[in-house]
């Protein structure tokens, strides 16, 4: 039977990116294809899961009426493609993906079904994460139709040459890039001025950029 491993459902504030406040029901998948240096997520513990079958799962989301939308989250929620193939067409509410948008021939199997997508560019200097530009490029190509922005965290080693990275594929596929300082628990790594410092190294090579910290954190939510 088509089931699948999940760490967590709850509802909270979206505290990322452009649709920040919006209530969602948050689904966070087990396991990863990467791993980052700044990741809080402890999505690979073996414990502390449960199982769901789509149908059973589908049943949990469509309880929930007062959400502006279903994230799929993890960890990373394209690893198990099979399990969203089933489950995703039973869905009432938008789906939202976040996704470290590396696994570009995945998101082709489930495109059809989501509304929104929140993906990540890793920059070496941050993540730890070596050569993604090139599954971003391919990423961000297959994404074509689909609402997509791109969230990319960053601290005080960001490099030139990684901004110019960014910028070169936010003109290519023509997305929003949503600059997020790396947080030390509640706290941005970088201080304010350097933000806003990073903002207008962005802004002087692509004007869609905005500078958006987790706001979760402020707002003490999950």
């Amino acid at each position: 039977m088509n089931s699948i491993k999940i760490k967590e459902i709850f509802e909270s504030i979206q505290g990322e990116g452009p649709y920040v406040g919006y209530k969602q029901l948050f689904i966070r998948f087990c396991n990863c294809n990467l791993k980052c240096n700044y990741c809080d997520t402890d999505f690979l513990a073996e414990e502390n899961y449960l199982e769901y079958t789509p149908c059973d799962l589908a049943q949990i989301v469509n309880k929930h009426r007062t959400i502006h939308s279903v994230s799929l989250t993890g960890g990373e929620p394209l690893l198990s493609v099979e399990f969203l193939k089933d489950f995703l067409p039973m869905v009432n509410s938008k789906v939202y993906l976040e996704t470290n948008a590396t696994l570009a021939d995945k998101l082709l199997e489930i495109k059809t079904f989501i509304d929104i997508i929140s993906a990540d560019i890793k920059l070496e200097s941050a993540s730890g994460i070596k050569n993604s530009y090139k599954f971003h490029d391919e990423f961000f190509k297959n994404c074509s139709g689909v609402e997509t922005f791109a969230k990319i965290v960053f601290n005080e080693k960001i490099s030139d040459e990684e901004i110019q990275q960014c910028c070169s594929l936010g003109n290519k596929y023509g997305i929003e890039l949503i600059l997020q300082p790396e947080m030390i628990e509640d706290n941005m790594s970088v201080s304010s001025q350097f933000a806003q410092k990073t903002l207008n190294l962005f802004l002087d090579k692509y004007k869609n950029v905005r500078l958006i910290p987790q706001v979760h954190k402020f707002l003490n939510v999950r």
